[in-house]
């Protein structure tokens, strides 16, 4: 069976190939490339041969990018040289998924309206949203000749405002969900219940676990996240790719043995996705 795992489970910067070995000696097929989620890193031509070889040594195929909001290059930032910078990030992901031959998405942040959001700071964060749009609309004539979709992901606590928004205003050849399982998961989001309404729109997959206090992204089953109800869920859905995780070793007993950390994960990705897929 095929699965996806991120690059990231153990850390997200540096170089990849150890992490792609590990991958595939373990028996995942597919790549969520993680590396860089977060900084203003921008992947150039001789970066993107590497990972392609790595890729063809060890036998791996890309399902997504988690493109990357930076500290200093913000897709929806309200300064406008920093949103432009956001944007030319984005644009960056986008053409490096394309020449890595990926099937699924782009997977990004957005702002978010949360259960815990005070009420004074949603004005401001509706304004951020104003910025998405003028981005997503910079970037869908990209998206559209590269054929490379973003997903817009669930943050901790969130209602889902933003992305209902979003969604019912960009096609799904623009715009998809990325469902965050751990997100969704956290304090009383009901994340699944967001989840089961807007599963038709599903496309791409951060699939991890928890205690419901924290992000603390652990493989399947070592949480409280209700993997009955979300197998059912997912196997009623159109999501058409490989099931994807995104885990890390540190709240497991294996953050110093990565070995044995990504065959106990494949394991309990393995058993998960039969759920899914019967």
């Amino acid at each position: 069976m095929n699965l996806a795992l991120n690059t990231d489970f153990s850390s997200g910067v540096g170089c990849a190939e150890p992490h792609l070995r590990t991958m595939s000696e373990v028996g995942f097929t597919h790549v969520h490339w993680c590396h860089q989620w977060c900084t203003d890193f921008m992947y150039v031509t001789s970066e993107m041969e590497a990972i392609k070889e790595w890729f063809e040594r060890y036998g791996l195929a890309l399902l997504d990018v988690h493109g990357s909001v930076g500290p200093e290059k913000n897709w929806f930032s309200e300064v406008e040289y920093i949103r432009r910078a956001g944007v030319e990030l984005v644009a960056n992901r986008l053409r490096m998924h394309h020449f890595l031959g990926g099937t699924g998405t782009v997977m990004m942040h957005i702002p978010a309206i949360g259960s815990n959001t005070p009420e004074a700071n949603k004005a401001a964060i509706w304004r951020q949203v104003d910025q998405l749009r003028k981005s997503l609309d910079e970037l869908s004539p990209l998206i559209i000749e590269l054929g490379v979709p973003i997903a817009v992901e669930n943050m901790a606590y969130d209602t889902f405002q933003v992305i209902e928004k979003m969604l019912s205003e960009y096609p799904p050849e623009i715009l998809g969900l990325c469902f965050d399982s751990g997100h969704g998961n956290i304090g009383d989001c009901r994340g699944l219940d967001h989840l089961d309404a807007l599963k038709d729109r599903l496309s791409a997959l951060h699939i991890h676990d928890n205690d419901g206090q924290g992000d603390q992204h652990q493989p399947p089953f070592y949480g409280t996240l209700d993997w009955e109800r979300f197998a059912k869920i997912l196997a009623a859905s159109p999501y058409p790719r490989e099931i994807s995780f995104e885990v890390a070793t540190r709240c497991t007993p294996y953050k110093e043995d990565i070995p044995e950390f990504a065959r106990d994960a494949y394991e309990r990705c393995l058993k998960f996705a039969k759920m899914v897929r019967g």
